[in-house]
Order: structure tokens, then sequence, then C-alpha cells
């Protein structure tokens, strides 16, 4: 063997030896899992815990009975509202929560006992929009390779139910809205699964078809005309599912007329008759419904959000957050949280629901309705430290911007804010009645984004809106 050819196999045999350590270092090996293994306590703490965790709920153990305890449902100022909507199995909570705020504005305009507006019939027009910005986009972006990132985000999320409160004003400006009479909900609009695993399906097989003739033709004419015919077989889907959404209808509303014995305060109240009369029967469009009978101006209402990564003061939208080709991306004004709560409080005290978004994952108990920061002591039941910053958690992916509510409600002292009084959109079995209250702590910790009244907002905020928008990737944590 030659000096070269040992020093070769020597180097060959020194880089063996190092990966075989550094295989040691990285797998599982026997030696690692038998250090695991003693690194388990056999003590009191854990004897209880591995008995209790596997008997009950880790919830049910670590919840704070204390916080429980000196839980109350009271509150220095309500809106007048009432009726809990209930959007089952969808992702349409921004579109329950944006009817949630205009909710109250009808039910006190008309002094209504009760009201519901049609979400199925916007349900059908945002997914009608969602399927051609899908299929535009595909079209802008046909000369990109499918292991793009921005391609692979659409081809991922065609037609999800999710979205923002500017996708929800958008949609109403365009089509208006209607009482949920008119059009009740289908097994389709409840449970939404099937019917997006279809249309998902439909609109990947488009985008195929629509790279294919870019491939063949090059003709941007010739997508466009194919897609009008995609479009239809959407139209077509989602006919089948949710109904067709009417052009015109009729309605009236119910109206109390108190009788003489109604007005005698000084009869028992059972003895109390309420004679049940209509409105005149009045013939509408969904346009001229949302114009005559809400009458509000959802062009009024901006976004203000807690981006705890950028520099307070600044004006941001993301990408690809837009569901009409031609309608706004969400977009907010960087500010800190005690502005939003300040702004909060400022619109409910002029009685004006506020819609919000939230982490809901932690710390809240769903059949108390309650949201209050630590209600589960996960650190005491794993005898771990699980703390991460606000910052840390949206980064890190620990917390998801991930439910649209509205607050109806709070409850100052001395002009702080000590809990807000959440309207929800999962039915009346859960929570308090369908209501959460939230403390403010937990406000604080899981609450990023609100959309308010312009005239609650201080210029000076309003100023930020103002600014040219920096662009933010669909894939960034505020998504």
């Amino acid at each position: 063997m030659t000096s070269i050819t040992r020093t070769v196999a020597i180097l060959l045999l020194s880089i063996g030896i190092c990966s075989a350590a550094a295989a040691q270092d990285e797998a599982l090996t026997p030696q690692v899992i038998q250090s695991l293994r003693e690194s388990v306590p056999d003590d009191a703490h854990t004897r209880a815990m591995r008995n209790a965790l596997t008997s009950a709920s880790v919830t049910d153990i670590a919840e704070d009975r204390q916080i429980v305890a000196d839980h109350n449902t009271k509150f220095s100022h309500k809106i007048k509202t009432k009726g809990i909507s209930n959007q089952k199995a969808s992702g349409r909570c921004w579109m329950f929560a944006g009817f949630n705020i205009m909710k109250p504005v009808v039910m006190n305009k008309l002094d209504l006992k009760e009201f519901e507006f049609s979400q199925v019939y916007l349900q059908f027009w945002d997914k009608l929009e969602k399927a051609n910005c899908f299929l535009e986009h595909i079209i802008a972006l046909r000369d990109r390779d499918l292991m793009d990132r921005q391609v692979v985000f659409l081809l991922q999320h065609p037609i999800s139910d999710g979205g923002y409160w500017e996708n929800f004003a958008g949609l109403v400006a365009k089509y208006g809205v209607i009482p949920k009479e008119v059009m009740a909900e289908t097994a389709s609009s409840e449970n939404t699964r099937m019917m997006n695993k279809t249309l998902e399906t439909i609109l990947r097989k488009d985008a195929i078809e629509l790279r294919r003739i870019h491939d063949v033709s090059g003709s941007v004419e010739e997508m466009r005309a194919a897609k009008k015919a995609m479009l239809a077989d959407v139209y077509r889907v989602l006919v089948l599912n949710l109904g067709e959404p009417p052009a015109k209808f009729d309605w009236r509303y119910e109206v109390k007329k108190e009788t003489d014995a109604e007005k005698d305060k000084d009869k028992d109240e059972d003895k109390n008759e309420v004679e049940q009369r209509w409105s005149p029967l009045r013939s509408f469009t969904p346009q001229s419904f949302y114009k005559e009978i809400v009458g509000l101006n959802l062009d009024d209402y901006v976004g203000l959000a807690d981006d705890p990564i950028r520099p307070k003061g600044g004006h941001y939208e993301i990408d690809l957050t837009e569901n009409m080709w031609d309608g706004p991306k969400m977009h907010y004004a960087n500010v800190s949280i005690q502005v939003m709560r300040d702004v909060a409080v400022k619109t409910l005290l002029d009685n004006r629901a506020v819609y919000f978004s939230a982490d809901v994952s932690p710390d809240q108990d769903k059949t108390k309705g309650i949201m209050a920061r630590n209600l589960y002591d996960y650190e005491s039941v794993y005898n771990l430290d699980l703390r991460l910053n606000k910052t840390e958690r949206l980064l890190s992916r620990d917390s998801v911007i991930n439910h649209g509510m509205a607050f109806i409600g709070v409850d100052l002292r001395d002009g702080k804010p000590l809990k807000w009084l959440v309207e929800n959109s999962w039915g009346s079995e859960r929570g308090s009645g369908g209501l959460w209250t939230m403390y403010d702590d937990w406000f604080q910790d899981n609450v990023y984004q609100v959309i308010v009244h312009r005239d609650d907002v201080p210029a000076n905020v309003l100023k930020i809106l103002e600014k040219p928008a920096t662009r933010l990737p669909v894939w960034d944590p505020m998504w």
C-alpha cells in the first residue's frame, strides 16, 4: 500500500469513526433511551399526576378552581341584542362575527325581539368569489413553477371557509344581505367538509387545465374563456348544496302592540296580554334590504392590530387574503394593545359592537364560558416551565389567530376594563348560553385585532391607515 493510499484509507476511516460518533449523538440509541427512563422521578408528584392524567382530562385536572370561584358575569355596560348563532361544522366565524355587530342595529332600529341574517346567502357568494379569485391567481401565476410557494399555498387552500373582516365587508357591499328566514341553512352549509372537498378537487383540476392551455397556446384570452365554463360548474355545485340565492324577496316583521292590560302596572304579570301584528309586506332586493333596513356603512370600520413582531405605527396588508379579485386584502394599523383596549371600550360605550380576532386555543372553558389567563395550570401538572411571550408564541406558531367573535359588553372599574362580554357563534349549548366572559388579562395575551368604528379611533391612529401598506406574505404569522 502506497503512502498516499494509506493516508486516504486513514482519512476515510477517521471520517467513518466521526460519523459513527455523530450518529451516536443524533440517534435515539439504547443508551439515550435508558437515560430518558432514568430521568423520570419516582416521586409523589409524578405518581399522583400519572394516576390523574390516565383517569381524567388534563383540563379537568389543571383548571384553577380559584379563578372559577371568583368568576362572575356582571357587566357595567351591555349592548342590547338577543339570540345566539351557530356556525356548526364550518369555518365561517368571521362571517358570523360580522353579522353579530350588525344584528343589534336592526333589532334596535325595528324593535325586534329576535332577528338573524342569512349566513348561507353570503356563504354562497363568498365561495363563488373565492373560486373566481383562485382561478385568476392561477392565470396570473401561470409562468410560476408548481413548487413555487405562492402557487403551493393556492393549491392547498383553493376555497376554504375562512376569511377576514375585509372579506365580509366587501361581500355585503356587493351582494347585500337578507334575513335568515328567506334563505335558511342547509346540511352542507352547516357541515362544509364534503362540499369543500368537491369544490377543491374541481378547482385543482381546473388549475391544471388552465396551465395546460397556457403551455399549448400561451393565450390568456383562451384561459379566461375556459374559466367561465369552470365557474359554471362551481355555481351549479353551490346551488345543489346551498340553494340559489334570491334576487328579490318579500319580507315583513312582527310588531308588538301593548294593550291596556300590559300598560297597567298594577295588574299581575301573567294577566298581561300582547296583541301581535305585522309590518306591511314589502319587496326587497338583498342590496335594498341592506341599505334600507340595516343602513350601516361598513366602510366606517377600520382594523387595528397588536402585531408584536413589527414596530408600532406601521400599516400592513397580507398577500392573497382577498376573497374577491377586485376586493381588499386583510390590512391593519399596528398599535399597542392598550390603544386597542381603549378604542374597543369607547366603541362599546357608543353602543356599537366590536368585531375581534383572537387565538381561542389557550385558557378557555367552553362549558362555563370563561377566558382567563392561567385558567389551566399545566406547569404545575407537568412540572415544566411553559412560558412564552406573545412575540415568541406567534413566531413559533404556538399561537395562531384562529377565530372571530364580537364584543357586546364590558365591565369597567374606574374607567378600566376588568372583563369583556363576548358573543360567540358556537350555539347556545356552549359557554354561558352562548356568551363568554373574557377577563382583561386574556385580552392582553390572545386578542390580536379589533374592528372598530372610525369615529372612536384617535386621529393619529387613522393616519397610520393612510400610509402605503407594507405587503406581508400569506405565510406570515399574522395571517
